[in-house]
């Protein structure tokens, strides 16, 4: 059976049309080489003055979960570089109480922060959602309450872009609005703000992932860029490097983005993110030492014991 798989497999894989077309935003845009563009390696040779960077990713840990509430901690982090050289970094921590209420005929959701320093990094009213909304709902299921902490990470990274001074901003992800209310953070954007993204879902009209197909389409061995639409192209950022990722903002950044994107430990993504994403993660050590900190205190026996009451499926998951 296997072996049959894995034959079907090779066969789908292996097959690849040179005339085909990618699917983006609905539209059919053909897939020709005169959309690739070199990148300059060599931003000196180029005679391009050396621009600094701010990267921006977050990281987020539920520490309590009961069922009509959910506590999240949320980290983002930014890190501004000029090439190789760090310059500076901020860092925002935040506590995201989310409560369930049922109003209007629906379950709402609705998310309290309480910033570890500083002040409210976002608008409250913005983390009021139903729990029904197209936007976090998962087919015909209501969307679990943890969703609202999703939001809110979104919405600090792109409100942290908004704020910080650099010649180039650059997230993790896309600038496509997802969830409610994101249009209005995506609005506080500069024009030097862009964006790349590890994962891709577009498709050809063939059935094909295009970050394959242009593998093999590009006349070039250095960097390239591949232009789809507007701001959006897919870019390769080091000749020897296996992925290419989707890229959306201002082209200039790129050759930018490929000196910053040498380090071995993932060959052609910029460092500037495998920092940030590190700096911003939040382990699992991390995770329940939040969680400690916070059930043992003795003012605190009673959240316990709802919890408790609440988490009974927590049981079965510990006997297997």
């Amino acid at each position: 059976m296997l072996s049959t798989i894995s034959q079907h497999l090779r066969n789908k894989l292996k097959v690849f049309f040179l005339t085909d077309n990618l699917v983006f935003n609905n539209k059919i845009i053909p897939i020709t080489q005169e959309h690739f563009q070199e990148i300059p390696s060599n931003i000196e040779e180029s005679n391009l003055e050396e621009k600094n960077i701010a990267f921006i990713d977050g990281g987020q840990a539920e520490i309590l979960s009961g069922g009509n509430l959910s506590l999240s901690f949320i980290r983002i982090f930014a890190q501004v570089m000029k090439g190789e050289k760090k310059l500076f970094s901020n860092k925002y921590e935040f506590y995201l109480l989310t409560t369930a209420s049922y109003k209007q005929g629906d379950m709402w959701y609705e998310g309290k922060i309480f910033p570890v320093e500083g002040s409210d990094l976002l608008d409250e009213n913005d983390l009021i959602i139903a729990s029904t909304d197209l936007s976090i709902k998962s087919g015909n299921e209501r969307a679990p309450i943890s969703k609202v902490a999703n939001m809110a990470r979104r919405f600090a990274e792109l409100k942290v872009a908004s704020m910080i001074t650099a010649d180039y901003i650059l997230l993790d992800g896309t600038l496509e609005p997802t969830y409610k209310n994101e249009e209005k953070y995506l609005s506080m954007l500069g024009s030097n703000v862009s964006s790349i993204a590890k994962s891709c879902s577009l498709f050809t009209t063939c059935g094909n992932s295009p970050i394959v197909l242009l593998q093999k389409l590009s006349p070039f061995q250095s960097n390239w860029s591949y232009f789809i639409e507007g701001n959006s192209h897919f870019v390769k950022l080091n000749p020897k490097a296996k992925h290419i990722f989707r890229f959306e903002g201002n082209k200039e950044m790129l050759p930018h983005l490929a000196k910053n994107s040498t380090d071995s430990l993932f060959l052609g993504y910029p460092y500037g993110l495998i920092l940030t994403d590190k700096m911003a993660r939040i382990s699992n050590v991390e995770k329940n030492s939040l969680k400690m900190n916070l059930l043992l205190r003795d003012e605190n026996k009673e959240i316990v014991e709802y919890l408790n009451a609440m988490n009974a499926h927590d049981i079965l998951d510990n006997l297997g």
